[in-house]
């Protein structure tokens, strides 16, 4: 039984820096889980380790490499861990294995794992006499694999939906002008997401008023490893048009369109200059929305896409999370007031009556960027209820 529920309790913060670490692996260690794990003596931490890329040793081999370094017995310490150490032999041998060689006599694990290949770490361990309990911190650790989830049980790409809006909630003025709506800070934190994510989504309002590349502009960062651009959109553009990501990178950009216009004329012509045109059903159950589920699904096992950012506009985003395909939102909050009713909200699109209509999500992080406030939310899943944001440290 879980003993450790206060907030304070010295097993919530060791777990809490196990997460830490964890966080770090993020986008890298795809497709494989995030996972950080410490190793702590008489209410120390002396060794610390995280799932570093795919392929590399994972977090529990890391910790007690760290602790070996700094000639540590390790009989002597407690493992802290995110995940269920894996109990087979994958790219790096079984963790389990590697703990009882430590001589490690107690764990801690935040969630079982839910990969049924690697899953059997708490049995294994449990039959070699070592002491283990589970349940820390765990919808932390649960969320710090749900990129892990989304890839094992519904085979597509995980979507970060980003959005930055003013304090009343505007995207743009009523003519449609946002720059700048956020900071230069937050405008450099997208571009770090940019550069770590395999695709840009759009909608076709935000594609015809902004005209935009859709490239991670950072210094330093290669321009031959640049997302796929990809467009939703039931208005395909001609090819002569002045758009960039036709003249610049048409090889990189993709258009997903209902399945009546992917196969009419003006598909066949962006086709020819290189584009890609996708067609996508409607989204069941809805009046013309089309299908985002089955957009991911294709950039996942047709271009290998771990992860897609959307940067909206405000129908798309809604049409994410209306049909659950939002996993993360990452609203960027300007100290700015616009005051106008007929501005562009941050959202559109809905009409509910009554506010149990609203759809329901949770903070997960709330920090500064700059001036800006990036909130962090990720969906109410059925049967767990909203909890509050903790102050998570993501470095």
């Amino acid at each position: 039984m879980n003993t450790c529920v206060a907030e304070t309790s010295p097993c919530i913060l060791y777990m809490r820096e196990a997460l830490r670490l964890g966080r770090r692996g993020r986008f890298v260690t795809a497709p494989n889980p995030c996972v950080g794990a410490v190793l702590v003596r008489r209410e120390q931490i002396v060794g610390r380790g995280w799932h570093t890329a795919y392929g590399k040793p994972h977090a529990e081999v890391e910790a007690i490499a760290d602790a070996r370094q700094h000639g540590v017995n390790l009989a002597e310490c407690t493992l802290y861990v995110t995940l269920e150490p894996c109990n087979h032999h994958g790219k790096t041998p079984p963790c389990t294995e590697a703990i009882l060689e430590a001589g490690i006599r107690r764990v801690v694990i935040g969630v079982r794992d839910p990969n049924p290949v690697a899953a059997g770490g708490l049995e294994f361990l449990q039959s070699h006499g070592v002491t283990v309990e589970t349940g820390i911190c765990a919808q932390e650790c649960l969320d710090l694999i749900s990129d892990f989830l989304v890839w094992q049980q519904q085979s597509r790409a995980v979507c970060l939906l980003k959005l930055a809006s003013t304090l009343d909630g505007r995207i743009a003025t009523r003519t449609g002008h946002s720059q700048w709506i956020s900071s230069p800070p937050a405008r450099e934190y997208v571009h770090r997401l940019r550069s770590q994510v395999q695709a840009i989504m759009i909608g076709g309002q935000t594609f015809r008023v902004d005209n935009p590349l859709l490239t991670c502009r950072l210094e330093g960062h290669d321009m031959c490893c640049q997302p796929f651009a990809v467009v939703v959109t039931s208005s395909l553009p001609p090819p002569s048009s002045a758009c960039q990501l036709l003249n610049a990178r048409p090889s990189q950009t993709i258009f997903l369109t209902p399945e009546s216009i992917a196969t009419g004329h003006a598909a066949t012509q962006l086709r020819e200059c290189g584009a890609t045109v996708w067609g996508l059903p409607l989204a069941p159950g809805s009046v013309g929305g089309l299908d985002l589920r089955a957009a991911l699904t294709l950039l996942r096992t047709e271009l290998g896409c771990h992860h897609v950012l959307c940067e909206g506009g405000g129908s798309l985003g809604r049409s994410l999370l209306e049909q659950g395909m939002a996993d993360e939102l990452l609203l960027f909050l300007a100290p700015k007031v616009l005051g106008d009713a007929n501005a562009a909200p941050v959202l559109s699109g809905r009409a509910p009556q009554h506010m149990d209509e609203a759809l329901a999500l949770r903070y997960t992080d709330i920090r500064p960027v700059g001036p800006d406030l990036l909130i962090t939310c990720k969906p109410v899943l059925p049967g767990t209820a909203a909890a509050p944001a903790t102050d998570l440290d993501n470095s």
